[in-house]
C-alpha cells in the first residue's frame, strides 16, 4: 500500500499574523502620526447642513411615521442625539483618527447598552443595537458614546466638574480595559462578558440603598420579559383566534393596513422572506423554528432613530397558546457610516447588522438571523430577525444621580473595549492609547464640544417644526 503525502493547511496570503512587537509598533508609529491630544479637535464643514441630512435619511420611510420620528426627536438634546446618528457621522469623518479599525456599532450611546439573555440562559449586560454597524475607526464609537454621556449629565443637572469626572471615568475604563484586552490570548477575549451580577457589585460600591433597590428593580422587570410577557401585552383574542392587538400608529396589525389584493402579496413577500431568513439560520436553530406556526404580523414602530422604517413583529405559536413567539423582523438600510468608509461587504443589510451583532457581542440572540423581501411598493428590502424580547431591558438613564452615572459609565466603557477588542487589533489600540490620561482628556474636551453642537442642531430642529418646514407628531 503506497503511502500518501500529508497534507498542510491551506494558507491564505491575504491574512497577516504580525508579532505582538510589530502589533505595539503599529500603535505607536499611530499616536506619532496622529496625537492623542488631537482628538479634542472638532473640524465642522462650512457647508453643514444637519437637517438636510435627516431629511433625505427618512425620503424611503413610512410617510404616516415620519413626524412620529421627529416628535421623539425634539422631544429632548438626547432624544435628537438618539436619532442624529447620520448627522454625526459626518462630523466624525472630518476629525483626526488612528487609522486602527475595529468592527463600530455605529450609532454608540449610553442607551444602546442593555440586559438581555446568553442561550444559556445567564443574565448579561453588553451593546445591543448594530443598525449602523461597520468596521471603521474605534475612537469613533468612544467620541459618539462619550458625547452622549455629556448629554445626559446636562440633562440631569450635573455639575461641569461632575460630568467631567463621568467622562474621565469612561475614557479611562476604556483605555484600561484595552489595555488588559491586549495582554489576554484570543480565546479569553473572546469569551470575556459581563454578567448582570458584577455589574450590579459594581454600582453596589457607589449607590446609596435606594438608588441600588432601583437598579435591582430593573434587572427583575428585565427577567420577565420574553415572549410569554409580550404574548400577554401584544395580544387579543378575536372570533375565538389570537391575534396582535391593535394600537396605532405604533402596532398597526396588517389586517388593518392592507386590503384583500394588498394583503396578498404581503403575506407573499413574507413567505418569501421566511424561507430566506430560515436558510440563514444553522440547521439546530432551524429545527426549531419549524416548530412554530405564523399566526399573526403587524408593522411596530421602534425607538427612535428607526422610525418610519420597516418593522414587523410576528406572533408564532408552538405546541399550544402557553407556547409563544415573539419575533421582531427590521429593516436594515446602508449604514449611516457608509458614505465614510465604503460600501459594505455584505450585499444584503440584514447580513451587515447580523455579522456586526456576532462580532461585537458576547452571545447573541438564537434567532438572529436576516432576509430580503419586495415590498407591496415593488421595492426591494433587506431585513434583519431577532426575538423581540428575551430577558431585555435597560437601567433608566434620566435622572440618575453622579455616582450611578460613573459607575454605568465604567461599565460601558468596559463593554465597549471588550467588543471592540474581539475585531480590532487590540494590542496596537492599547499601545496607541497608552497608560497616561493625554487621550481621556481629549475624548472629555471632544464631548463637551460636540454636546453643544448636538444642542443647536437640536434647536434648528425645534425651529424648523414651530415654523412648519418639518411636521412633528408629538406624545407618541
Amino acid at each position: 500500500m503506497t503511502a500518501q503525502p500529508v497534507s498542510t493547511l491551506p494558507t491564505l496570503a491575504t491574512i497577516q499574523h504580525p508579532t505582538r512587537d510589530q502589533r505595539v509598533a503599529r500603535g505607536r508609529v499611530a499616536r506619532a502620526t496622529v496625537p492623542r491630544s488631537r482628538h479634542a479637535e472638532l473640524n465642522l464643514a462650512p457647508t453643514r447642513d444637519p437637517l438636510a441630512l435627516v431629511e433625505e435619511q427618512v425620503r424611503d420611510r413610512i410617510p404616516e411615521l415620519v413626524p412620529v420620528r421627529y416628535g421623539r426627536m425634539i422631544d429632548s438634546p438626547f432624544s435628537f442625539y438618539r436619532g442624529a446618528a447620520v448627522i454625526m457621522a459626518a462630523d466624525l469623518s472630518r476629525t483626526p483618527n488612528s487609522g486602527i479599525h475595529a468592527q463600530l456599532c455605529g450609532d454608540m450611546h449610553m442607551a444602546n447598552f442593555g440586559m438581555f439573555a446568553t442561550p444559556e440562559r445567564n443574565h448579561v449586560l453588553d451593546v445591543t443595537d448594530f443598525d449602523e454597524t461597520l468596521p471603521g475607526p474605534w475612537e469613533w464609537d468612544l467620541k459618539r458614546l462619550a458625547t452622549s454621556f455629556e448629554i445626559a449629565g446636562r440633562a440631569d443637572g450635573f455639575t461641569p466638574a461632575s460630568r467631567h469626572a463621568i467622562l474621565h471615568e469612561l475614557v479611562r475604563s476604556y483605555r484600561t480595559s484595552m489595555i488588559d484586552f491586549a495582554s489576554q490570548g484570543n480565546l479569553d477575549v473572546w469569551y470575556a462578558r459581563l454578567d448582570i451580577d458584577t455589574a450590579m457589585a459594581e454600582y453596589q460600591k457607589r449607590l446609596p440603598r435606594q438608588e441600588l433597590k432601583r437598579k435591582r428593580k430593573a434587572v427583575r422587570k428585565a427577567l420577565t420579559r420574553d415572549s410569554e410577557h409580550a404574548f400577554e401585552r401584544l395580544t387579543r383574542v378575536a372570533g375565538g383566534e389570537l391575534r396582535i392587538a391593535s394600537s396605532p400608529p405604533l402596532v398597526v396589525p396588517m389586517d388593518e393596513l392592507y386590503g384583500p389584493v394588498q394583503r396578498k402579496r404581503f403575506e407573499a413577500a413574507v413567505r418569501g422572506m421566511f424561507r430566506w431568513y430560515r436558510a440563514s439560520l444553522p440547521g439546530n436553530r432551524r429545527a426549531l423554528l419549524e416548530q412554530y406556526r405564523v399566526v399573526d404580523i403587524a408593522r411596530k414602530a421602534v425607538g427612535v432613530g428607526s422610525v418610519g422604517t420597516r418593522c414587523w413583529i410576528v406572533l408564532l405559536i408552538g405546541v399550544d397558546k402557553k407556547d409563544p413567539l415573539f419575533l421582531q423582523i427590521k429593516q436594515a438600510e446602508a449604514s449611516v457610516l457608509e458614505p465614510y468608509l465604503g460600501q459594505s461587504r455584505y450585499q444584503n443589510h440584514g447580513q451587515r447588522v447580523w455579522a456586526g451583532q456576532r462580532m461585537m457581542q458576547t452571545s447573541s440572540d438564537i434567532f438572529l438571523g436576516w432576509g430580503r423581501a419586495p415590498g407591496i411598493d415593488g421595492g426591494s428590502r433587506d431585513y434583519y430577525f431577532r426575538q423581540l424580547r428575551d430577558w431585555k431591558g435597560s437601567f433608566v438613564i434620566e435622572n440618575m444621580s453622579p455616582g450611578a452615572m460613573t459607575a454605568y459609565a465604567d461599565i460601558c466603557g468596559w463593554s465597549l473595549a471588550r467588543a471592540h477588542a474581539r475585531s480590532g487589533d487590540r494590542v496596537a489600540i492599547a499601545a496607541y492609547l497608552g497608560k497616561g490620561e493625554v487621550f481621556d482628556e481629549a475624548i472629555a474636551q471632544f464631548a463637551r464640544a460636540y454636546a453643544d453642537v448636538n444642542d443647536r442642531d437640536y434647536e434648528a430642529l425645534v425651529r424648523a417644526v414651530r415654523v412648519g418646514r418639518i411636521k412633528a407628531r408629538t406624545g407618541i
